[in-house]
């Protein structure tokens, strides 16, 4: 296999700092260079549908919850990261679009509930039909084998940074 970006680094590191095991650089280097150009991928497949990368994170947070496609803006910022002020501005962003709409919360008098608008629900499933045959292209290059050993060894070594 040809030598790539990551390989030029870590010979270089090795070159200038013969002392140190630069080793983690050959896996980790890769995954980080790789996950910006998967955003930059998955940004330019979401513009392809008018939408930012986080219009789809919250948009698809609230149609992976199931009808009615509702969640309270702490489930938002539990499923998408952010600081409950970032989600407040997201979600005043996407009601103006006509994306999502609010609704008191039946079982909390003082709470509200995000639901997913039917524009909002049309504009995440193109999204997501869009970025799957996207990233399906990305990952012609491995066979099924290949692809579930590669999700089964990120998976491990995400588990420890999830908690």
């Amino acid at each position: 296999m040809s030598p790539d970006d990551v390989d030029q680094i870590v010979a270089a590191w090795r070159r200038e700092r013969p002392d140190l095991d630069v080793s983690p650089l050959e896996v980790l280097s890769r995954i980080s260079r790789l996950a910006r150009r998967l955003d930059l991928a998955r940004g330019e497949a979401f513009g392809d549908r008018g939408l930012d990368s986080w219009e789809f994170d919250v948009l698809s947070a609230l149609r992976r919850a199931g009808t009615p496609y509702e969640l309270s803006p702490g489930q938002l910022v539990a499923e998408t990261l952010v600081t409950s002020g970032t989600m407040t501005n997201r979600v005043d962003r996407l009601l103006a679009r006509g994306f999502v709409e609010r609704h008191p919360d039946p079982r909390d008098r003082r709470g509200v509930l995000v639901r997913l608008t039917p524009t909002g629900r049309s504009a995440v499933d193109a999204a997501l039909e869009h970025l799957l045959a996207h990233e399906r292209d990305i990952l012609a290059g491995l066979d099924e084998r290949d692809r579930a050993s590669l999700t089964g060894l990120l998976r491990r070594l995400s588990r420890p940074l999830e908690s």
